[in-house]
């Protein structure tokens, strides 16, 4: 008798998403400057506006689950110039600090 198995935890993920590899470098970033919310209602994906801010990404996820509808990140940035030495200045972004 022949028995067909095959190995899943090679070819398989359990519990992640396509977008889960940039994970970790999203987690690098200080999360206390991300935000999340809710959307505005009559808000769509292809024109976002924000509604209700949650405290924190498990709440948004629950809170999105429990509505059926997205969940939004928003992270704010200022460009600032970076003078390293010799070379003219470089335009970086720098995240800013919640208030």
């Amino acid at each position: 008798m022949e028995t067909n198995t095959q190995n899943v935890g090679e070819h398989a993920r359990i519990g992640t998403s396509e977008g889960s590899h940039s994970r970790g470098k999203r987690r690098a970033m200080d999360d206390g400057n991300l935000r999340y919310f809710l959307p505005k209602a009559g808000s769509s994906p292809s024109k976002p506006e924000l509604g209700q801010e949650m405290a924190s990404e498990g709440e948004a996820l629950i809170e999105a689950l429990k509505n059926g509808q997205p969940f939004y990140t928003l992270t704010a940035w200022k460009a600032v110039p970076e003078v390293n030495g010799k070379s003219s200045p470089v335009i970086v972004k720098q995240a800013l600090a919640r208030t």
